[in-house]
């Protein structure tokens, strides 16, 4: 019987220890290759881990929220597909005090970057789990089905997926081709608009000091996730290392408004994903960077780093917190270039699909608040960089045009910079390049 090791990955170098947020299977349930066996945080990113191999679940080794150093076996799978009764526990030495139930880690686990005797233990960046198209991701199941019954791309697109997120299932696909083999219409692909909810940042724990101070039922006491603590320590750091200072300027987004509305459908049709304003701003952002590169920063002591390349931070609400993915070398893209990159980390965000390098090496960022409705904000700067964009919500106002009265799509854009480097005249000015950027956006533009 092949009994196969699952440790906790290593998501980066720096990257020193996992907690396990959620086990997706229980013991004696089967998992296929690559498909989802449990979710990790670790103290830069969430991400969803797949079975190094297919077979069932015979134990779990460290249970959700217990969090563990890398390359800690964390589970068993059983490749014959038959649970073992559990071996008895052979003696080990003395865990450490703040993980009583985890058992020391096995001196011959290999490296994730080698394989181990039975089968490889891939991470999401060494095995390609799963692939995208315009957003949605598929499994290597599903698209080796899809190849095999000559199923292109474009066409699985269309399929309808009732898995998370609207993901293709195995069966989704089998149906679809079922339906097409007896000539039925098959049903469209849609894709319901994402739905702002609450985020997930903490969970319920039981503190007994803390419970004599804060009493039930009046008090509830919840334990930061690890991204929260960090995001919280990093603003923190953030504020006292650089003196904010904050520039508003409203922009017409008429032209863009109507661009967008005028092409979405066609977009939609071609890329496969909808066309959002975020890669209009974007590219204007890019445009204000080229023409006032000291805002794409960062300072070390007394001097200026001033970077060549513009790797963006685009901010994303996902269920755990704020992330902030980067874009990277945006300055070397065209607008649909563009498009696509900001569905790819948004898509990748919300499906715990990103890896640290997916959010390191930003050197300028950009925060959609008026994705919730909220007009004006003053974000905080994202350290080591110098200035941070935050955008309005777009909103109908009655303005003055040539001294007439006339209805526009109207929005705030705040800029927060960090007043050693970038005073208030460069700030200024470079908000004003993006926001004519915007406003003069050339309708003639096609995809």
């Amino acid at each position: 019987m092949a009994r196969v090791e699952v440790v906790m990955p290593q998501m980066g170098e720096s990257i020193a220890e996992g907690t396990i947020l959620k086990w997706h299977k229980k013991i004696g349930e089967k998992v296929k290759k690559d498909e989802t066996l449990l979710e990790i945080s670790t103290d830069k990113v969430d991400s969803e881990i797949p079975a190094p191999a297919a077979g069932v679940l015979a134990e779990i080794v460290v249970k959700e929220q217990e969090t563990v150093p890398v390359r800690t076996v964390i589970a068993f799978l059983d490749t014959e597909g038959v649970v073992a009764a559990k071996a008895p526990e052979t003696p080990a030495a003395k865990p450490a005090p703040a993980l009583p139930k985890q058992p020391e880690p096995p001196p011959s686990a290999p490296p994730l970057s080698e394989p181990s005797r039975s089968t490889p233990s891939p991470t999401p960046v060494q095995s390609k789990a799963e692939e995208q198209k315009g957003g949605r991701f598929y499994s290597p199941l599903v698209l080796s089905i899809a190849r095999s019954e000559g199923i292109s791309m474009g066409e699985l697109d269309r399929v309808p997926g009732t898995g998370d997120g609207g993901r293709v299932r195995k069966k989704d696909l089998l149906d679809y081709l079922e339906q097409k083999k007896s000539g039925a219409p098959a049903p469209a692909v849609t894709t319901p608009a994402p739905q702002p909810s609450p985020p997930v940042t903490a969970r319920p724990v039981d503190v007994p000091e803390l419970k004599l101070k804060y009493p039930a039922p009046q008090h509830e006491i919840l334990q930061m996730s690890n991204v929260v603590q960090k995001m919280a320590q990093h603003m923190v750091k953030s504020i006292q290392t650089s003196p904010h200072v904050a520039a508003i300027h409203e922009v017409d987004m008429t032209n863009v408004v109507q661009h967008r509305a005028t092409h979405a459908t066609e977009f939609e049709k071609k890329e496969g994903f909808k066309l959002t304003f975020t890669p209009y701003i974007v590219e204007a952002v890019v445009k204000g960077i080229k023409a006032y590169p000291l805002v794409n920063s960062s300072i070390d002591g007394d001097k200026i780093i001033r970077k060549n390349f513009i790797h963006l931070g685009i901010a994303v609400a996902s269920e755990t917190g704020l992330i902030v993915p980067v874009m990277k070398n945006a300055e070397e893209k065209n607008f649909v270039g563009l498009a696509r990159a900001v569905n790819d980390l948004a898509a990748r965000t919300r499906n715990k699909r990103l890896t640290p390098d997916d959010i390191q090496g930003g050197t300028f960022t950009i925060s959609n608040f008026g994705v919730f409705g909220t007009m004006i904000g003053t974000p905080i700067i994202n350290q080591p960089q110098v200035a941070i964009l935050g955008t309005g919500a777009i909103k109908k106002r009655v303005a003055v045009i040539d001294d007439a009265i006339a209805i526009r799509s109207m929005a705030y854009f705040t800029l927060s910079f960090d007043h050693r480097i970038v005073d208030g005249a460069l700030g200024g000015m470079f908000l004003e390049h993006v926001v004519k950027s915007l406003e003069k956006f050339d309708m003639n533009t096609r995809f």
